[in-house]
């Protein structure tokens, strides 16, 4: 999939484009996207980044990061992807200015959105007003009881099944491979510890059985409080592999949350109930 940052950068050629910003890319939003896929024209996304409402000054944890939603894009056919920088300025334009400078200037002939889409200044833009500035509007419905809302609040509850049937796919945490402790390798069970954006919604501290690098995981969220700690780790112990992922970007699938983290009495007792979290790990079933 291409991937432009200006309108510029991609041929003006007829296109069907869904818009939106597709946080997560959950079920809601694949419908929006598959339906500009099979209009027929080049299917093509528009999008924000960074999260709109980051930008005008309210905090949201993001379900993916922006190469997370890319991929997730591409997997639905999509051909080519606007990444629209949303500033102030962006917020501020005129939504028919918007639409002749990022719509047209692509050639954009049907708009795909979610039936409350707005945009441009003070949001005052819909999908009358495209409409009535000549492009074949396609509203989606909202999908019920789907929206990014709902799965964040499963994600903070820790339900990370519940969050995977709204999302279509198990949620992840996405990341860059750093260097630990070691203590897990001390241990038997040598880790990835993984450093991710702060925008990045983490589920709550635990033991989660999962899967990277395609092979199944046990995951460690927390402290490590056996040890004393007080700074936030994401630790995967990844199942029947031996290479170094030291740098590189891992993408970890969380599918069961198996426990609460704590300390223990020995650490005996902590690699006895590392084991266990290794064999439910072996034994779980992927959301889906």
């Amino acid at each position: 999939m291409k991937v432009a940052r200006l309108p510029g950068e991609l041929e003006r050629v007829p296109r069907a484009v869904a818009i939106g910003t597709f946080d997560g890319v959950h079920l809601g939003h694949r419908a929006v996207v598959r339906a500009a896929v099979g209009a027929g024209l080049r299917p093509t996304v528009v999008t924000f980044d960074p999260h709109p409402r980051t930008e005008l000054g309210n905090a949201v944890e993001l379900l993916s990061t922006l190469d997370r939603r890319l991929e997730l894009l591409a997997a639905l056919g999509v051909e080519e992807t606007l990444v629209v920088s949303f500033t102030r300025d962006l917020a501020g334009l005129a939504p028919e200015r918007f639409a002749r400078e990022y719509l047209a200037a692509i050639g954009s002939e049907i708009v795909v959105a979610g039936t409350g889409f707005r945009f441009g200044h003070r949001r005052s833009g819909d999908l009358a007003l495209l409409e009535t500035l000549g492009f074949d509007v396609r509203p989606v419905p909202v999908v019920e009881g789907i929206s990014s809302t709902r799965i964040r609040q499963l994600v903070h509850a820790g339900d990370v099944r519940g969050a995977a049937r709204l999302l279509g796919r198990a949620v992840e945490v996405d990341g860059t491979v750093v260097s630990g402790d070691a203590r897990g390798a001390g241990l038997g069970y040598p880790t990835a510890n993984l450093r991710v954006d702060v925008e990045l919604l983490v589920p709550p501290y635990g033991i989660y059985a999962g899967a990277a690098a395609g092979h199944r995981a046990a995951v460690s969220i927390g402290v490590n409080p056996h040890y004393g700690g007080s700074e936030r780790r994401i630790e995967a112990f990844i199942l029947e592999f031996d290479g170094d992922l030291y740098g590189q970007r891992l993408v970890v699938e969380l599918w069961d949350r198996l426990r609460d983290e704590r300390a223990f009495e020995s650490e005996a007792e902590l690699v006895a109930q590392i084991g266990a979290d290794v064999a439910a790990a072996r034994t779980a079933k992927r959301p889906l």
